[in-house]
């Protein structure tokens, strides 16, 4: 569960930096009041976060990979 909540938080930052590529809009920050605002930070630091998250589990998965081969 706490995978795929990860997944979903970083689909949401990969969005946010497409948007703030494409139109430099960060909406995080839009919608938090400010890229320094408490509310856009805890979001910066949780999508960060799932980001380790995955890639502890891609690394799981890769390892239970080689050992089902």
């Amino acid at each position: 569960m706490i995978s795929l909540i990860s997944l979903i938080l970083v689909i949401i930052g990969a969005v946010n930096w497409l948007f703030v590529g494409i139109f430099q809009l960060d909406l995080v920050a839009t919608v938090f009041g400010g890229s320094g605002s408490v509310l856009s930070v805890i979001t910066y630091i949780i999508i960060g976060l799932a980001g380790l998250w995955l890639i502890g589990y891609l690394v799981r998965v890769r390892a239970d990979m080689n050992t089902n081969i």
